[in-house]
């Protein structure tokens, strides 16, 4: 039709939680090296430090690498598998 926007594609988003992941991993970063256990006097001077400690975290950036290893990963998640099949069927009962 005309005057319409042309379709766009949507962007791909994993079908896990991946992402999620990541976003709690980077809140944990900013909890441990920039807020925790810090004193703030209003949430305006909170703000400033979380936004001071990501312009320093992007002057500096470095990507994130994988260390464990494909069978560790994997090791893992069966680990999680079998603990999490436990809790259901003791719950279950």
């Amino acid at each position: 039709m005309a005057g319409e926007k042309p379709a766009r594609p949507l962007p791909f988003h994993p079908v896990g939680s991946s992402w999620l992941n990541q976003i709690e991993i980077w809140f944990g970063i900013i909890t441990r090296q920039s807020i925790r256990r810090g004193t703030f006097a209003s949430v305006n001077v909170l703000v400033k430090q979380i936004r001071d400690y990501i312009n320093s975290w992007n002057e500096n950036s470095k990507p994130f690498t994988w260390t464990a290893t494909t069978d560790e990963i994997l090791t893992k998640v069966r680990l999680v598998q079998t603990t999490m099949k436990k809790l259901v069927n003791n719950n279950a009962k």
